[in-house]
């Protein structure tokens, strides 16, 4: 219940987030396998439960003990992964046949064991994919990109603080105990650090930073593959592209050309040894989840205690079920949307969308500060939207992976890996498969995709405090109503508008209305950026703007679709403690609680586009006249935002 969410100490002009979700932080304190848990949180958890009794009870089902079953497939990988005996046993030898191979690699080897590599095992230096074209979005073509790095973000390797310094010590002694667990003199571990430490560092100082991956038009750079291979001459690129089972496209997508432009000097200046160093650990951090209890706790302590602050380790269960829930995830997905997702859930999503496209196209036509030609497309846009709700219209094939109990953990997660590989570049110059879904059904999310002009609710988000198809429709509009106006607004945020109709990336405003829309960008960045989230630590409004952007609009958007859908109809007097707009606002309110740790705030801080919930909240609706009409928070008050302060985008 929302009135149950509430912390009535606070008053709603003070602290609206605290007001709203004080109750619930309170009755949820903080559990010690999480560094942050919210509502959120707490239907992932609810999911967890139904999928582990759905994976358990294919161990029940005849066809469990029938080779090449899905019943025998997830059982008896999701056994694997909970047998700890077994995989102690064995501690780091799944690895080695790895870690070996590369050990092996001389300078003339670097070719053929980066394409093995980059066919499941791992890699490094670089990446590259099949994904839509840009500029045709109707079409697969090759995507050469970035590599990742062990910490995640850029900064833990080039900002200098107490902080960032705590965590560098940290990852020392993590390369080197997992090192010495797969058998590396203490010696040859530091090496491995030495070597890993300064790998990273130079490939953090040449990635994009936060802000630069936001923008499309520095990730599409089209080059043909013969202009590509001779720009880029230090790496025998077919060579890699054939030996990792692509076929050599006519040309391919450079996603980052300063970051290539780094590889392609700074790979030939490394010795074979530093290279092997790297490549190794990677491989091995990689891989440590499918390993034993060592190396579960090297990550743990690393990743869980050091960096997020959390103080407890997830049980085994919740581990092992992550493999099958992700190998076999649409084949889980159907079993799960017949039992937990009825029909006239998604029929009343159906009506819900629809309020909302026709609240957008309203906001479009009423927008101050877009010119009438901008406005046409923007509504053609709108129109061409895609949906899709719960699940898939058709499913998954999982023939081609093969799961055999006599092999060890990490050779069927491993081979599972290879096929999702072979299956990406198989896609390789053939059309787009539009009804392909990017999440499974039991995922608790939601999605809008530019280059597929699509939004997506699988079934797992589609459950209460989100969306009861028994409550009232406020509460509904306030909570999953904003989810699908947030999406919606996606289409039109500082990345999605670069997007056309049908998802290509094309400029389709005028000089004007961009300027326009920058303008008023620019000011919502300010807002964030005004927030202090730890003592000398703000949040990053241009990190997060396409959020943030779609926050207010998903909100703004909500309500005017909920007066539509309410029509002339008196309001439902069956909350007495609360008005239908009191309700709206706290409904979304709520679906944000949580409580986090003090690592976390700073991880997220870093890593995740999204504001922190408390500003999702409070810095969002400090913008927006209803909620303060709604609660009677005037001049004076904290939550107040003077009109001339406040910012509409759409």
């Amino acid at each position: 219940m929302i009135k149950d969410n509430i912390d009535a100490t606070i008053k709603p002009g003070e602290d609206f987030y605290g007001y709203a979700c004080g109750g619930w932080q309170k009755s949820h304190p903080l559990k010690g396998e999480y560094s942050r848990y919210g509502v959120f949180d707490d239907i992932a958890e609810k999911n967890l439960q139904q999928v582990k009794d759905l994976i358990e009870n294919l161990g029940e089902h005849p066809d469990a003990s029938k080779p090449g079953t899905i019943a025998q497939k997830v059982n008896d990988i999701y056994r694997a992964g909970l047998d700890m005996d077994r995989r102690n046993e064995l501690g780091a030898a799944p690895i080695m046949p790895i870690v070996e191979r590369i050990e092996k690699m001389g300078p003339e080897d670097f070719t053929a064991t980066m394409a093995w590599l980059n066919r499941g095992a791992g890699g490094g230096f670089f990446g590259f994919g099949v994904g839509s074209d840009p500029a045709d979005s109707n079409m697969n073509i090759l995507h050469v990109s970035e590599c990742g790095l062990t910490l995640g973000d850029r900064d833990y390797y080039l900002e200098k603080n107490e902080t960032n310094d705590r965590i560098l010590d940290a990852y020392h002694k993590y390369v080197k105990r997992i090192m010495t667990l797969v058998g590396y003199s203490d010696e040859d571990a530091e090496r491995v650090w030495q070597s890993v430490i300064s790998i990273e560092t130079d490939i953090a100082t040449h990635k994009k930073t936060r802000e630069e991956r936001r923008n499309p038009l520095l990730s599409h750079n089209w080059i043909t593959i013969d202009d590509f291979c001779t720009k880029y001459p230090a790496i025998d690129w077919k060579g890699i592209f054939e030996g990792s089972g692509l076929k050599i496209p006519q040309g391919l997508n450079v996603s980052s050309v300063k970051f290539m432009d780094f590889i392609n000097s700074y790979i030939p200046s490394l010795d074979i040894r530093r290279i092997k160093d790297y490549l190794i650990f990677t491989a091995v951090c990689e891989g440590t989840g499918t390993l034993s209890d060592d190396f579960y706790e090297a990550d743990f302590e690393m990743f869980g205690r050091v960096m997020s602050g959390t103080e407890e380790k997830k049980p085994l269960w919740k581990r092992a079920m992550a493999i099958p829930n992700s190998m076999f995830g649409e084949a889980i997905g159907q079993l799960y949307v017949e039992k937990y997702f009825p029909e006239r859930n998604k029929a009343y999503m159906k009506g819900l969308v629809e309020n909302l496209r026709k609240a957008l196209g309203k906001h479009i036509r009423e927008c101050s500060w877009m010119s009438d030609a901008t406005k046409e497309k923007a509504l053609d846009k709108l129109a061409s939207l895609k949906v899709k709700i719960g699940y898939p219209d058709k499913w998954k094939d999982y023939s081609g992976i093969n799961i055999d109990p006599e092999k060890n953990y990490l050779e069927n997660v491993l081979a599972a890996s290879e096929w999702y590989v072979r299956d990406n570049y198989d896609k390789l110059g053939k059309p787009v498969d539009k009804d392909e879904w990017f999440m499974t059904p039991q995922t608790v999310n939601a999605y809008y995709s530019p280059v597929m002009n699509e939004i997506c609710f699988p079934a797992g988000i589609l459950q209460a405090p989100y969306f009861d198809i028994d409550a009232d429709d406020a509460q509904n509009y306030g909570a999953i109503g904003v989810v699908i106006g947030h999406e919606m607004t996606h289409g039109f945020d500082d990345q999605g508008r670069r997007f056309d109709k049908e998802g290509n990336l094309v400029d389709w405003w005028t000089a004007d209305d961009e300027s326009r829309f920058n303008t008023l960008a620019d000011r919502l960045v300010e807002q964030f950026d005004s927030v202090e989230v730890a003592p000398g630590v703000h949040a990053n409004g241009r990190y997060t703007l396409g959020e943030n952007i779609a926050d207010q609009g998903g909100l703004r958007l909500a309500y005017t679709a909920y007066k539509i859908a309410a029509g002339d109809k008196p309001a439902d007097d069956t909350q007495k403690e609360f008005t239908p707009d009191q309700l709206f606002y706290l409904a979304y309110a709520s679906v944000w609680a949580s409580n986090i740790r003090p690592e976390e705030i700073l991880v997220r801080t870093k890593s995740d586009p999204h504001s922190l919930g408390r500003n999702r909240v409070n810095v969002t609706l400090r913008n927006l006249q209803p909620f303060f009409d709604a609660f009677d928070i005037t001049e004076g008050q904290p939550m107040f935002r003077p009109v001339d302060d406040r910012v509409i985008i759409w």
